[in-house]
């Protein structure tokens, strides 16, 4: 029983050990220049090791990612849209400010490695809280795809500039400014197509 209880604690340092030196190596360089070799020597194992949790870096970043999604996702479980946009807003960009530098180069990255893994993401987020939306499944197709592309175009865009800006002005101010753009987009959005 300890044994197990060991081995556990054992992957769970090994994991936490890799996540820490992915994380770092995210931040230093793009990802395309990421080596399993740099990423096992920086994380203390070997390369063996490395490869029995992930087949490649790539599904490393996707486990990473999806828990990132997964976080934001339990925090915002409960609310409805369009009535809840407002603390969706602050939620996300409470939830991305502390999230720390990898974080932030992956979700601000317009061009390269991270922009696939990103959207993947964002349509999983999108499909989880507006696909549950009974104002949002009402209207056509096309219209959907407008709504969520000017949500998530705008809070993400928001966001990459406060980060690029060096998050100088005040998070609260952001949040307001997000949230007075998007809330009064899809306020008028939904009462146009009603």
């Amino acid at each position: 029983m300890q044994v197990n209880d060991y081995q556990d604690l054992r992957v769970q340092r090994t994991i936490t050990s890799i996540y820490d030196a992915f994380k770092q190596l995210i931040c230093e360089k793009d990802y395309s220049k990421i080596t399993v070799t740099e990423l096992a020597r920086l994380a203390r194992i070997n390369k063996k090791t490395f490869y029995r949790y992930y087949p490649t870096l790539d599904d490393l970043l996707r486990e990473l990612q999806a828990q990132y999604s997964k976080a934001y996702l339990d925090e915002i479980a409960d609310l409805r849209y369009p009535r809840d946009l407002a603390k969706s807003v602050a939620a996300f960009f409470t939830y991305s400010a502390s999230q720390g530098e990898a974080y932030d180069r992956i979700t601000t990255c317009t061009v390269g490695s991270y922009v696939g893994i990103r959207q993947q993401m964002i349509n999983d987020v999108m499909t989880k809280t507006w696909g549950q939306s009974p104002e949002f499944n009402q209207l056509a197709d096309w219209q959907k795809q407008i709504l969520l592309n000017f949500v998530e175009q705008t809070g993400l865009k928001v966001y990459t500039t406060w980060v690029a800006n060096g998050r100088v002005e005040p998070l609260a101010d952001v949040i307001r400014a997000a949230t007075a753009l998007m809330q009064g987009g899809v306020t008028q959005y939904l009462n146009l197509t009603k």
